[in-house]
């Protein structure tokens, strides 16, 4: 009997596979603060994402300039620290 595979297979998805580091925004204003993750890839652009809404895409951006501005100019403020991903993987020196 044959079988066929009929899980579809996921699809790449950039963000996940091509991240340099993450940092994290918070919205002090709001309670409890809101926080927006920023993924920099290797090429130097950001992700902008969500992680109360699954992690969905808010922005992409060009630069970590450009990803930094929109989130000053809707007043959030970085935590303190960035994690790379050569630290999650243990290649960090």
């Amino acid at each position: 009997m044959q079988t066929t595979n009929t899980i579809p297979s996921p699809a790449l998805d950039p963000v996940k596979s091509n991240w340099n580091f993450l940092e994290v925004w918070v919205d002090p204003m709001q309670s409890p603060p809101y926080l927006l993750m920023v993924l920099g890839n290797e090429s130097g652009g950001c992700h902008i994402l969500d992680p109360a809404d699954r992690y969905k895409l808010v922005k992409s951006c060009e630069s970590y300039d450009q990803a930094q501005l929109w989130l000053l100019e809707d007043e959030y403020e970085p935590l303190e620290g960035r994690l790379s991903e050569a630290e999650l993987s243990g290649t960090a020196l």
